[in-house]
């Protein structure tokens, strides 16, 4: 049966990466399949921490646009104006989701009397989103679907975003109001799986990120695509490709960058954007380091290409941040059958699934040793295993076929 579909969240195409590039995949794919989708969103910001264009000219006003695909299929998709940081913190981020929900609540009000959904489908972040649910589920009778992609009152905590324990303590008595509410309730990894559950007190199903096995696969040609990239053959490219944030730590690739100052084959290339980015090149500078490069993010045409040029792949992740978060990056790093060097800590979720499939390098997270010496592991040893396994696994669980189809049957059934 075809159902009437809301997506709720602040991250959505044309969004080029995260929960963005999930979200409007998600839709996508829905609507392919014939249901009647909608999305509730505000205007591309991430990962740059600024409206894009062609959208910054209206970052202000409420608009509704349709997305036609190029299956014919349409989602309409609801913009609402939003608070956008351009260096976040904590107290920006928490503004940042009050200004969203107060616009979305307003935008809400207008549709509630003309249109009704069969389902809605809240992502979090921002957690509190879920209320926008919990109102939709009165209004209309709609199932609600609660979806986290990020533990995010956890991670506020434990990386001192928020350090007023009661503050906390009501974020989390708002949150288990929402569990309760929610029809159902999913998240991306197994680690994250039990810590829902536990705090729920009710079953958490497993909704994982997925990535386009046809369109991200293995390169033979990996020495051909180095120099289209202006790098030699030879040279051992060591990539970090995502997000560049606080709970990333990154500043600790610089530091290993300097233990091989000394080989310069070796190099370290530094791709994306985000509102630490900069300090990383002011930091990269004061090092003289010759050997980082810092590269803008890729076209989504050559980003298949541009993955197989690394040699290594960098996943890395502050200690109290493992358990919390499934790298977006791992995915497509996985179906390119890319060797993947990990700061995780034994007892993480992240660690246990790579571990379990052999399918990375994992490494103690924080530590500037362990990282430099993994990566030496890496670059010396013979990595084919790693590579298969890798492939293997994102064909056998991470296509998008296979976990939207389950998600559907589940679901929307």
């Amino acid at each position: 049966m075809k159902k009437r579909i809301l997506l709720i969240g602040y991250n959505y195409f044309p969004e080029p990466t995260g929960i963005g590039k999930y979200n409007g995949e998600m839709m996508g794919w829905l609507a392919q399949a014939g249901h009647a989708c909608s999305v509730l969103t505000t205007y591309p910001y991430y990962p740059y921490w600024k409206v894009q264009e062609p959208y910054a000219n209206k970052r202000f006003s409420f608009t509704t646009e349709t997305q036609v695909l190029d299956s014919g299929a349409s989602v309409r998709v609801h913009r609402v104006p939003m608070y956008v940081p351009e260096k976040p913190s904590g107290l920006k981020r928490i503004i940042q989701d009050f200004t969203f929900t107060l616009t979305a609540f307003v935008r809400l009000l207008g549709l509630f009397t003309r249109t009704k959904f069969d389902c809605v489908i809240v992502v979090a972040p921002s957690f509190q989103f879920g209320l926008l649910s919990v109102l939709c589920k009165k209004v209309w009778g709609a199932t609600f679907v609660y979806h986290i992609q990020d533990l995010q009152i956890e991670a506020a905590r434990d990386l001192r975003m928020i350090r007023s324990e009661r503050a906390i303590n009501a974020l989390f008595a708002i949150e288990k109001f929402i569990f309760r509410q929610a029809d159902f309730i999913t998240t991306i990894s197994g680690g994250m799986v039990d810590k829902v559950r536990e705090k729920a007190n009710k079953e958490v199903l497993l909704f994982p990120n997925w990535t386009d096995v046809d369109v991200f696969s293995p390169s033979p040609q990996r020495g051909a695509i180095k120099q289209s990239f202006g790098f030699d053959p030879t040279d051992q490219v060591v990539l970090y490709s995502g997000a560049i944030g606080e709970k990333q730590g990154l500043e600790v690739i610089l530091r290993v960058a300097t233990e091989f100052a000394g080989q310069p084959r070796v190099k370290f290339l530094i791709c994306g954007s985000g509102p630490y980015k900069q300090k990383l090149e002011e930091l990269a500078g004061e090092l003289k380091l010759e050997n980082v490069l810092f590269f803008p993010l890729q076209p989504s045409e050559r980003f298949n290409e541009f993955l197989n040029l690394a040699d290594v792949h960098l996943v890395i992740q502050k200690a109290n941040a493992s358990d919390l978060v499934m790298p977006s990056k791992l995915t497509t790093i996985l179906s390119v059958g890319g060797v993947a060097l990990i700061t995780a800590n034994p007892g993480a979720g992240l660690y246990e699934l790579v571990h379990r499939n052999k399918m990375g390098i994992l490494v103690e997270a924080e530590s500037l040793s362990a990282l430099s010496a993994g990566l030496r592991q890496a670059l010396n040893q013979d990595n084919a295993e790693i590579a298969a396994n890798a492939r293997a696994y994102a064909e056998q669980h991470l296509s998008v076929k296979s976990v939207m189809n389950a998600f559907a049957a589940t679901v929307l059934r």
